[in-house]
């Protein structure tokens, strides 16, 4: 005798949350997201379809296997997760769970996602995220973006939120969360402050230089 799971036939799809790497293309032309643990190899893109990560043939959820997409039932939940170091810069996500799933206490793995709305933490100064800054690493041919203010950017390539948002497409909204008082404190570090005194030494060289020549003191 085989226990078969109980069915729900919901009027509406249910609404998830959980956490993800927003990533871009290695030609920029696309965006999407990677998980934090088991499928951070697979990026997917705003409307999606899981597959089993181990490569089998079978369709996603599978009862006897992890495979599919995963969320959490309430938002407070996901966010308790970016609390840990290693999640601290991933994006809240708002999912709407799609096709077959298997339901859990905590939450659902599940066969189709549509992601409706990413959240992006503040930059680590503190301040609000107003752009998503290359991460210095990824996946074979995926970026990971990160939150960055304009003063932490510094050169690296960069997109606003609203561009990640064109390139997912899918009608995602993307947001950032308020700016916060427990990150990093805003100021220089020790390339800009050797810069800042460059500056202020070549501007008193200058300084000096012209004030010999109204002065007629040509000692240097």
């Amino acid at each position: 005798m085989r226990l078969r799971l109980p069915e729900e036939r919901p009027t509406e799809p249910p609404t998830g949350y959980k956490i993800a790497r927003p990533v871009l293309s290695h030609d920029g032309t696309r965006a999407g997201f990677t998980g934090v643990s088991l499928g951070a190899g697979l990026p997917y893109g705003v409307l999606d379809e899981a597959g089993c990560v181990y490569g089998r043939r079978h369709r996603a959820p599978h009862r006897r296997c992890d495979c599919g997409f995963h969320c959490v039932h309430d938002r407070a939940t996901a966010e308790a997760l970016l609390c840990t170091a290693e999640h601290r810069r991933a994006a809240l996500l708002e999912v709407t769970v799609l096709g077959a799933y298997i339901r859990f206490e905590r939450g659902f793995r599940y066969a189709r996602q549509r992601v409706r709305t990413a959240t992006l933490p503040p930059c680590p100064c503190g301040a609000a995220a107003v752009l998503l800054a290359d991460a210095g690493w990824g996946r074979p041919g995926w970026r990971v973006v990160e939150s960055a203010c304009g003063r932490c950017r510094g050169g690296r390539a960069a997109l606003t939120p609203a561009e990640f948002a064109r390139l997912a497409g899918q009608g995602l909204r993307v947001l950032a969360a308020p700016e916060s008082s427990g990150g990093e404190p805003p100021g220089l570090g020790m390339p800009e402050l050797m810069a800042e005194a460059a500056l202020l030494q070549a501007r008193l060289d200058w300084f000096q230089s012209e004030l010999a020549r109204f002065t007629g003191d040509q000692r240097g």
